[in-house]
């Protein structure tokens, strides 16, 4: 069945650039191009497209504002078209909070010979969000120290020599999000790879980091991995732990992409069943395709403990699925009981 397709972009060129790529796949349909979300409001109710693309800034009315107009009145899957700046980034996640179902990155002139991978992505995002789930669990706020009490009494030794390792992708940043305001300070030390260009990395880190008990940073390398600490894969990057001593630390590599991805969820996996074994706790969050199923078989080969999020409360219902399919999971469970199991795990 074809998707039905609705852009809407200010920028004469992107709408012919989008219109031309998307267009091109067989299973896509271009049915309008709206040049602000005033036009795009009207072409929505007299052509009713499955699947919105949108830029973030546009005139007459900010993308912020018509898109959560868009989803309290006639919700619908939202791709924001985000441009490759600090605030471009800010307003994507915004934008991702407020439910739209993932975003792609404006190309910059000089990657034009790049067009090809842009295109599969934008192609591929759309289909995703075809399929996806609108329904968002409710994020909690903020661990109280009295909430955190479920790990008093964890000894130094625990928290230093369990890790645990997340991976995400497509309704990702909401559902990492959830999981860490969650926990509580008095944790072990956290890897986690989100499928993210490099420009939007550092701005997801330091918005994880100024809402819940964690300390969270764009990962550097070479850092040692301290308990209650999230450190986050830079999108330039994959991300590997190193054992050294009595723990581990960070490593980047920019090596060829795994699963067309740099960072690759099966590239932290793969360095953390080999490291870390059974000290290891692995979670798999929504996200399209395959991306940390041969990781995480690796770290249950391993002895480390794997958790998978749920079909129900998965936007895309991908990578957890793909991880229980090869038997890598050991328990799946909601997005809202994540926090909850690996608690229980480490008192366990």
């Amino acid at each position: 069945m074809t998707i039905k397709v609705l852009i809407v972009d200010d920028s004469a060129l992107m709408r012919a650039l989008l219109t031309e790529i998307i267009g091109g796949a067989s299973d896509l349909e271009v049915v309008g191009a709206a040049p602000d979300p005033i036009a795009a409001r009207e072409m929505i109710k007299a052509l009713n497209p499955d699947v919105l693309t949108l830029d973030v800034e546009m005139p007459k009315m900010d993308g912020l504002e018509f898109l959560s107009r868009l989803m309290k009145l006639r919700p619908m899957p939202v791709v924001m078209i985000s441009s490759m700046t600090a605030r471009g980034s800010e307003v994507t996640l915004q934008a991702l909070e407020l439910g739209a179902v993932d975003f792609v990155a404006k190309p910059r002139a000089e990657n034009i010979s790049l067009l090809q991978s842009y295109a599969e992505e934008i192609r591929d995002k759309i289909r995703a969000a075809k399929g996806a789930s609108l329904l968002r669990p409710p994020v909690t706020t903020a661990f109280t120290a009295h909430s955190a009490a479920p790990l008093a009494g964890l000894s130094s030794k625990v928290l230093n020599e369990k890790l645990i390792a997340i991976g995400a992708s497509t309704g990702g940043t909401e559902a990492i999000k959830d999981v860490l305001v969650r926990l509580p300070a008095e944790i072990p030390g956290i890897v986690m790879v989100q499928h993210m260009p490099e420009t939007f990395t550092p701005s997801f880190a330091k918005r994880l980091d100024s809402l819940g008990a964690l300390r969270v940073v764009e990962a550097q390398g070479g850092e040692r991995i301290q308990p209650g600490h999230a450190y986050l894969a830079p999108g330039h990057s994959h991300l590997t732990v190193k054992r050294t001593g009595t723990g581990w630390i960070t490593e980047l590599l920019q090596s060829e992409p795994v699963n067309r991805h740099r960072p690759a969820v099966d590239v932290l996996f793969d360095s953390v069943a080999r490291e870390v074994g059974r000290n290891a706790i692995g979670v798999i969050l929504t996200g399209m395709g395959k991306d940390g199923a041969q990781g995480m078989l690796a770290m249950r080969q391993a002895g480390a403990w794997n958790i998978g999020q749920d079909q129900a409360s998965c936007v895309v219902y991908g990578m957890p699925r793909e991880a229980a399919l090869v038997g890598a999971v050991d328990e799946v469970t909601s997005l809202n009981n994540v926090a909850t199991r690996i608690l229980a795990r480490l008192k366990g």
